[in-house]
């Protein structure tokens, strides 16, 4: 016996296979038919679940990012140093073609699949570290954005889509690699982007218009990644710098790159950096816009719109990036519960641990399912005539994020009491998840946000509307609870339909059961049966319990199967 087994301490699992062990996503990806990209997925999972990958890990949280305003000689320099182990965690996402992989141009046989792809090496690479996922996330989300600016994109096409990182501090054209970052918050305003207060004035006497220069001048509460080379920034768009109404302008989207064309920093001057509950790897700050340097993007007026475009992909990644701290939180409770003793036998042989166990494993999968299904939604989206999958993709993909991020939070608490006080030191990994969860609900829109959008896209959009319902009716034609709680959900949405205050007050809890409508649909097509069944009584059923973690009414040969399918934890 080990030694580590006499003392029974069971260090947290390292050195794995995420991917191999992880039967749902290896079923997603052949649902999609993603085969082209399976052999860079199995490389990709082999080194972020390796322990020199959870090295690099630990030491960017642990080190997390610092300021330098000034040089030396006491030039305006704006720098955010970073520990060397976040440049390698980077260069590692950038090495798989991640950034690009649902937008690129690719052979036949390699185009079917990918939004599913990609979604898995996000997938992937979250469960390792969730900080450098912010960087990933709004470079990816930016592409289809900046494609519609043919000047625009030609000069940074290549940077944007490189496959290798480059760190250093310098002008675009000098460069191999870009990021790109977004700053859209404004203290007075949070969430609500129309409040924005910041004000683009054309630099030139032709009046600006889409692709022209502008100068910015405001203040940005959140600017995401202050170290990317180039932001989206939404502000009001005025015609001169005389002009009196300029804080009821309409609003647009510029482009904010940290070097201007001649080579001069821009005049974005970070103010500080967010000292953040979680996220610590990665760098947040509040700017200042000293009539720096912008160009308009998208349609003039438009740049929610526009941002919003960006902002339906950014969306997913957060119901990605929380099932990835989701799936991390269930596989080390289970590596724990394997190895730890306690009362005369393992942890995960005694009944009500393994309550617990099945409970994270079917919220794990539940999650994955969805999160899989939109980002195939996302691919199915694109061609013509495919109603169903846009009504998934615009109304479940905020009703997800409401959710699905939810459920990270507290499933991460119920985790790091499975490893019991070693769950809860800062050199757990399971604290590092706890606190980086919550990022989740709050970033594009916090869980009231979400669930007020989503509302809005069933008024505004009856055909969508009408399409999801009738999918989520077919998903439940042979399941008669689920039968029960989509009708209920459709009897109460005709009440709600009446009275806009109940309307409102009611939509947690409305939206919360549409999510876990659809989830039950989705395990009964591609769970086991035992996994299903065991969703749908605990969800759904009369005796569902959706409160503690462990407390479902699962079936002791439910519970067997569960975690005889989730215990196949690779080495």
């Amino acid at each position: 016996m080990a030694e580590r087994d006499k003392d029974n301490l069971v260090d947290e699992l390292v050195g794995y296979d995420p991917l191999g062990s992880d039967p749902a996503l290896q079923a997603a990806l052949a649902r999609a038919q993603a085969h082209a990209w399976l052999p860079g997925l199995q490389q990709h999972a082999r080194t972020v679940g390796s322990a020199a990958f959870a090295k690099w890990a630990d030491q960017a949280n642990r080190h997390p990012p610092q300021l330098q305003q000034w040089d030396a000689r006491g030039r305006r320099i704006d720098q955010v140093e970073f520990h060397p182990a976040w440049h390698q965690v980077l260069a590692h996402y950038r090495a798989q073609q991640l950034i690009d992989m649902p937008f690129a141009d690719t052979p036949e046989d390699a185009a079917s699949g990918r939004w599913t792809a990609w979604a898995a090496g996000f997938y992937l690479h979250g469960q390792a570290e969730a900080g450098s996922l912010c960087p990933a996330t709004m470079t990816t989300a930016a592409i289809p954005v900046l494609r519609k600016e043919p000047a625009l994109w030609a000069q940074i096409a290549r940077g944007i889509t490189s496959t290798s990182h480059d760190a250093h501090d310098a002008p675009m054209a000098d460069k191999t690699a870009l990021w790109v970052g977004m700053g859209m918050t404004e203290k007075q305003g949070g969430s609500d982007v129309r409040s924005n207060t910041t004000v683009a004035y054309p630099l030139d006497a032709s009046g600006g218009g889409r692709g022209a220069a502008y100068r910015l001048q405001g203040h940005k509460w959140f600017y995401s990644v202050p170290m990317a080379d180039a932001h989206l920034v939404v502000a009001r768009m005025a015609n001169s710098a005389q002009d009196a109404h300029a804080l009821q302008a309409p609003l647009a989207c510029f482009w904010v790159p940290r070097w201007r064309p001649d080579g001069s920093r821009n005049s974005v001057l970070v103010q500080r950096l967010k000292d953040k509950v979680g996220n610590r790897s990665n760098a947040s700050s509040e700017v200042l816009l000293d009539n720096a340097y912008g160009l308009l993007v998208g349609e003039e007026g438009r740049g929610i719109a526009t941002i919003m475009e960006m902002a339906t992909i950014t969306r997913l990644c957060c119901v990605l990036g929380s099932s990835a701290l989701l799936r991390q939180a269930t596989v080390q409770a289970l590596w724990s519960a394997q190895h730890r003793q306690a009362f005369g036998a393992a942890l995960v042989e005694q009944p009500l641990m393994q309550s617990v166990l099945a409970d994270l494993a079917l919220e794990s999968e539940a999650a994955l399912l969805l999160a899989m299904q939109l980002a195939q939604a996302f691919e199915d989206s694109s061609a013509p005539g495919k109603t169903t999958a846009l009504a998934w993709q615009r109304i479940m993909t905020p009703a997800a994020k409401f959710w699905v991020c939810k459920r990270a939070i507290a499933c991460s608490a119920e985790a790091m009491e499975v490893l019991g006080g070693n769950g809860y030191t800062e050199s757990s990994a399971l604290a590092r998840i706890y606190r980086e969860a919550p990022v989740n609900s709050i970033w594009e829109g916090s869980g009231n946000v979400m669930c007020l959008d989503v509302l809005k896209a069933l008024q505004r959009e009856p055909t969508l509307r009408d399409a999801l319902w009738q999918d989520l009716q077919r998903m439940a034609v042979e399941d008669l609870p689920v039968q029960q709680a989509l009708q209920r959900l459709h009897t109460q949405w005709q009440a709600m339909a009446q009275d806009a205050w109940a309307q409102q007050a009611q939509a947690r809890q409305w939206v919360q059961q549409l999510v876990l409508v659809a989830q039950a649909g989705l395990m009964r097509q591609h769970a086991a049966l035992a996994h299903a069944d065991a969703f749908v009584a605990s969800r759904l059923g009369p005796h569902a319990c959706l409160g503690v973690l462990g407390a479902s009414p699962l079936a002791k040969a439910q519970i067997s199967a569960i975690l005889g399918a989730s215990l196949q934890l690779q080495k």
